[in-house]
């Protein structure tokens, strides 16, 4: 019995198709696998594009996922991030040199590596947190955008506040903006629209700004080399310290790329997760309750530990994960060699795309997919291939463990110290920003009352 090489899909001319996806990636996304189930093929690179099928079916999943490794070319797909994160990024390369990357960068963001870092997580977020007025309505995405882009200051660089410090924060920040803008970001995905005129142009002005962010990267890396002290238990100085089987450290340039993946991978998402998890929460009055009920025993300074087992917290947070992932889809793969996958034959140059949302709204998998309710992360365990908010297999989020800790310790210390209300007028829907969706602008909470006096953080930044 002969395999059928593609799946059903749209028929339009390829541009518009991109242009329908590039505008309204959720409808879009929601439209084809309202026509052709949870499998289907589109044509959304270009008017050369190949074949690009998409699929949320967990079986396929699994099937991409579990796939001998020569199957798939995976760097080439993320090109459209080269110029943010350089060509030793964890997310250009293949192969051997991305396992042996993937190794080094993995021990400081899981298991006990990762929990030293709780303490200086709630201290962070508390420091945020301290001059809120209450009563004045606020974007709880603007905080935890702060919180999030500090964590990975003082966590991943091991920078403490200083002039570099400040110079590098305010750098990051208006990259970190300017690129969830469309129109800056589209430069990116266009190599044509990658012209240096000078600074004045959006092109010349990129670099310009990658070029002052780098001399201060670099010059971090220097500084530490020179002055290493293995006792400091930032990512930076674990890197430093890493080594290969054939006993070789990381080069200047392979750390400048890996510590700017990990920032721009990071940053944005957990920013982007945490905002919609105030959003739930604080949307439905039996979830906020229960939650306060669960988080009352640990005071209001919670210890990072316990709040981290609580059991009803992080059904809330992955709750969150599943309804908006931090991204729509996990990392395309490009077939390089003749792979079968949910009945199809897909030849070399096709391009699979594992879609976490369709995964996490199919009826099939979650009863009620539309609605918020953690109780399920109680009840049942989901596979990797049902629930993956950051991707899978070999390619999935290495800070994976880390951004869901994150956003236990920081959702916790917020609400064990403050008690907000929601102040939105309006209905809140999905907004793009960037690779990620956020509530809309008109989400905003307040604060109505501090659950206590907050204690000194002695930390500036």
């Amino acid at each position: 019995m002969s395999l059928t090489t593609l799946p059903e899909g749209l028929h339009q001319p390829s541009l518009l198709q991109t242009l329908a996806l590039v505008a309204q990636p959720i409808e879009f996304l929601e439209r084809c696998t309202q026509r052709y189930g949870d499998t289907f093929t589109t044509r959304v690179l270009g008017w050369q594009s190949p074949p690009v099928v998409f699929t949320g079916n967990p079986a396929a999943i699994a099937q991409i996922f579990t796939a001998p490794a020569d199957r798939f070319e995976l760097g080439k797909v993320t090109h459209v991030f080269r110029p943010l994160t350089g060509d030793r990024s964890l997310m250009m390369l293949d192969g051997e040199p991305h396992q042996q990357q993937r190794q080094l960068l993995m021990p400081p963001l899981h298991g006990d590596r990762m929990r030293t870092y709780g303490q200086l997580i709630c201290d962070l977020t508390r420091q945020v947190i301290a001059d809120w007025s209450l009563h004045q309505p606020f974007s709880i995405r603007d905080t935890t955008s702060e919180i999030s882009l500090r964590v990975i200051l003082r966590v991943v660089f091991g920078m403490t506040p200083g002039s570099r410090y400040h110079q590098l924060k305010q750098l990051l920040h208006t990259l970190l903006e300017s690129v969830t803008s469309p129109l800056y970001s589209s430069q990116f995905f266009f190599p044509l629209l990658q012209q240096n005129l000078g600074s004045w142009s959006p092109w010349g002005a990129f670099l310009r700004q990658q070029q002052q962010i780098d001399e201060l990267v670099y010059a971090e890396i220097r500084a530490r080399r020179s002055q290493f002290d293995p006792s400091r238990e930032d990512v930076l100085t674990l890197l430093l310290a890493a080594r290969d089987e054939a006993g070789q450290g990381m080069t200047d340039e392979e750390l400048r790329d890996q510590l700017m993946t990990l920032l721009l991978l990071g940053h944005e998402t957990t920013a982007s997760a945490l905002s919609w998890a105030f959003y739930w929460v604080h949307q439905e009055r039996s979830v906020l309750k229960r939650l306060r009920q669960e988080l009352e025993p640990l005071g209001h300074d919670p210890n990072p530990d316990r709040l981290a087992q609580l059991p009803y917290l992080t059904a809330v947070c992955k709750e969150s994960l599943r309804l908006y992932p931090i991204a729509l889809i996990s990392q395309p793969r490009k077939v390089k060699e003749p792979v079968e996958i949910g009945g199809y034959a897909f030849e070399p140059g096709t391009i699979v795309i594992p879609c976490i949302y369709l995964a996490h709204r199919r009826a099939q998998t979650y009863s009620n997919p539309d609605q918020f309710q953690p109780d399920r992360f109680l009840h049942q365990k989901f596979s990797p291939s049902e629930f993956l908010p950051f991707g899978g297999g070999s390619r999935s989020c290495i800070g994976a463990a880390f951004s869901l800790y994150e956003m236990k310790l920081v959702l916790g210390t917020i609400l064990a110290r403050y008690e907000l209300v929601a102040t939105t007028q309006g209905t809140v829907k999905p907004e793009r920003r960037g690779i990620t969706f956020v509530p809309s602008k008109n989400f905003r909470l307040s604060a109505i009352a501090r659950r206590s006096s907050p204690s000194a953080v002695g930390i500036r930044g």
